[in-house]
């Protein structure tokens, strides 16, 4: 293997090499570009965002899809995009608009480099479970740690599309058991997934709370902002690992202890996780309903 990690490393590639050479915002829809430049105006109001979203047809339908959730759970049906950007709220809706349609952004992604509906599991799963854990610890807007959640990720797809050759290898050596994907990513790369998805973070002018959920949520103590942000999507992400190697996944690799700064910072401890659990089913039961389109494989 040492042969070939030199190899990879040889070739220089930065996160940031890896997004702005490749992961341009032009490769999300147009409509979602607008969305984000109007958010840094001022004077921006819900009706503003309102007709330039409803421009977007398939957009709008899983926005409103997405906002008539049980994630919301608003108690009377949202039907139109300003009223969904009242109830929902400026800060959240970037991130919104770029959980739906981020599944369709990357959908090119060839599913013999990456598995993209275990990819998505794994995702929106993780989403619902942080959001969950944003409420035990009654954190303002919980539902935006399942945007957080469902982005955690996202520096994999990159890392795919940008180096199919390399993310086999990384698969082969991290299903082999010893080590997790994250610490074979360090080696072969000389950075991981969540740096790059952090970069993408950046390109796409997100909050820095979501930067730091995104690119630190392997390592919680480096968040400065988001720190109860980032120490929850670490923690949903070990408690994701930790559910689906109950179920399918081919091998037991070795699972990341959760920081202690986690536990301090939420204030939880483990005896959280059987209610985190038996919430979690219904929800993303639905989330895959919701999120992940028809046009995908069997889930």
């Amino acid at each position: 293997m040492s042969e070939q990690t030199s190899k990879i490393k040889a070739s220089n590639l930065t996160p940031k090499e890896l997004v702005t050479g490749s992961i341009r915002l032009v490769s999300l829809p147009e409509v979602c570009i607008r969305v984000n430049e109007m958010l840094d105006e001022p004077t921006v109001t819900a009706a503003d965002l309102g007709q330039i979203i409803s421009q977007d047809t398939s957009l709008t339908a899983r926005l409103l899809k997405i906002v008539n959730s049980s994630y919301y759970g608003f108690q009377s049906k949202i039907e139109t995009v300003s009223r969904a950007v009242t109830v929902v709220g400026l800060r959240e809706l970037r991130g919104l608009v770029i959980a739906a349609s981020a599944v369709e952004t990357f959908s090119n992604v060839p599913d013999e480099i990456l598995n993209k509906v275990r990819f998505w599991r794994h995702s929106l799963y993780c989403g619902v479970i942080a959001r969950l854990l944003a409420e035990q610890c009654h954190v303002l807007h919980s539902e935006r740690l399942f945007v957080a959640g469902l982005l955690h990720d996202i520096g994999k797809l990159i890392i795919a599309q940008r180096m199919p050759t390399e993310t086999r290898m990384i698969a082969l050596e991290a299903d082999s058991g010893t080590r997790s994907e994250f610490e074979v990513e360090q080696d072969f790369l000389g950075f991981n997934h969540a740096e790059v998805g952090g970069e993408l973070m950046r390109e796409w002018n997100m909050p820095e709370t979501l930067f730091e959920a995104v690119a630190y949520h392997h390592a919680p103590e480096m968040a400065k902002t988001g720190v109860m942000e980032t120490c929850l999507v670490h923690m949903a992400n070990i408690f994701t690992d930790e559910a689906e190697q109950g179920l399918d996944m081919k091998a037991e690799t070795p699972l990341q202890d959760i920081n202690p700064r986690a536990w301090e910072i939420t204030g939880l401890d483990e005896s959280v996780k059987e209610h985190i659990f038996r919430e979690a089913g219904p929800l993303f039961t639905e989330a895959l309903e919701t999120i992940l389109p028809r046009s995908y494989p069997s889930y």
